[in-house]
């Protein structure tokens, strides 16, 4: 039975709980047919530009026939097997592949659901890593503002974000430090940088060998507001940690697979941390999966003669045989010799239009790292739950735009397909905007 676009928004408004909003208040979600490249189709006869990649998992645009086809041949061997007892074809093949992109001795992968369990799971190995050899260590350090995902163990990781004040009683605690959000032309990012870093000297000195890992968002802190931190600063970082003998997390659920113009946020900066997390981009935007890469030497804590060593977690969907080979496919597409030159020409775009918005009296802070783009919206409110967010969100909907800012923040993050007239589109929309408001 094909139901009518009407009787679909009733069965939405009737049954379906949406995420992030507030649904007394909200308009009516927009009814998708379908995608392709960077458009999406609506019932209501409308195209809109994704501009946020769906929520940063896009690379390379929607309905991609190569990923598609993928999914369809795996289905038809194997949809999914229990990954306690077995094993198969592409989850080894993407382990290896993906290992092989990353730095140093990154070569143990464990598989979860999504960027919030690839988060819980690098917590606890570096929670049970200490306690494996003998020590307690239960300090986590992260940054502030820093966001890690919407289940408990991320969420406490992520407390100082200011998105989960209804669970506080529920969170375990976090030391912070703060983070060295810079932006172009930042005069002070040298004094936050060693501000920063004394902050985390000073943990390390209070709580000596208590430490079991530092988490961090490598170059963009992205819920907080596209806030990002200069290469530099992450090898201070690294520097501290391995000193101090904790563990560097590195929570690549958004920079990873290309976002930032390198593979991996930790390569473009140059440093090897001990445990990664991925998601978003791993599929290519198809299907939901994560990893978290451990190297050899945590790997090798957890092994014994019985079960007290370890790692005693899992899902029921490990490893799910359809979301591993769309991760292939997707991966195979991200290393074709034509992927790299286009992540390129949206950085040299989203730069010679941020240059243009610099001078406007309602923007500051404009900043770049690879295919992301984000400025300030002046003028008003500050923060998530700044006004002009939700009113600039139906503007450029109204326009054919799918764009989400963080509040005040407005930033693009666009699928690698994404056609230079397409950018501009979206640009010269966004130049529109900030004219009127």
């Amino acid at each position: 039975m094909t139901l009518s676009y009407d009787q679909l928004r009733e069965l939405d408004a009737r049954h379906v709980w949406h995420p992030f909003t507030q649904a007394a208040t909200a308009s009516p979600p927009i009814l998708a047919l379908g995608g392709r490249g960077a458009t999406i189709y609506g019932a209501d006869g409308r195209e809109y530009l994704d501009m946020v990649s769906s929520w940063w998992v896009n690379l390379h645009g929607h309905g991609h026939p190569a990923i598609a086809q993928a999914i369809a041949d795996q289905a038809m061997r194997l949809e999914q097997v229990i990954f306690a007892d077995f094993t198969h074809e592409p989850a080894a093949r993407l382990a290896q592949r993906v290992t092989s992109l990353l730095p140093g001795d990154l070569d143990r992968v464990f598989y979860s659901d999504d960027g919030s369990t690839a988060v819980e799971v690098a917590l606890k190995l570096a929670h049970q890593y200490w306690r494996n050899r003998g020590q307690h260590r239960g300090i986590i350090v992260a940054f502030e503002g820093g966001y890690h995902g919407d289940t408990v163990g991320a969420m406490s990781a992520g407390q100082s974000s200011g998105y989960f004040e209804a669970w506080r009683e529920m969170l375990f605690p976090v030391k912070t430090v703060p983070f060295p959000a810079t932006w172009d032309d930042d005069p002070d990012v040298d004094t936050k940088e060693r501000e920063a870093l004394e902050a985390l000297d000073l943990i390390f000195a209070s709580h000596p060998d208590h430490v079991a890992a530092v988490i961090i968002e490598p170059l963009i802190q992205g819920a907080a507001g596209m806030r990002m931190c200069r290469p530099q600063f992450l090898r201070a970082l690294e520097e501290r940690v391995r000193g101090n003998e904790s563990l560097l997390i590195a929570d690549e659920i958004m920079t990873g697979f290309g976002r930032t113009g390198a593979v991996f946020a930790c390569v473009k900066a140059g440093i090897t941390p001990d445990l990664v997390c991925l998601s978003k981009g791993l599929t290519g935007g198809f299907l939901p999966l994560s990893m978290t890469v451990a190297r050899e030497a945590i790997y090798a804590e957890f092994l014994g003669p019985d079960l007290t060593r370890a790692f005693l977690h899992g899902h029921s969907y490990t490893a799910n045989p359809l979301g591993c080979a769309a991760g292939l496919a997707s991966l195979d597409l991200l290393q074709a010799p034509d992927c790299l030159p286009r992540i390129q020409a949206i950085e040299t775009l989203h730069r010679a239009r941020l240059d243009r918005l610099r001078p406007r009296r309602n923007v500051a802070r404009t900043r770049l790292c690879g295919t992301i783009a984000a400025l300030d919206v002046t003028g008003g409110d500050e923060g998530y739950g700044a006004a002009i967010g939700a009113r600039l969100k139906r503007e450029f909907l109204a326009r054919g735009l799918l764009l989400r800012p963080l509040g005040n923040v407005l930033y693009l993050l666009p699928p690698y397909c994404t056609t230079e007239a397409e950018l501009n589109r979206a640009w010269d929309t966004v130049e529109e905007m900030l004219e009127t408001i």
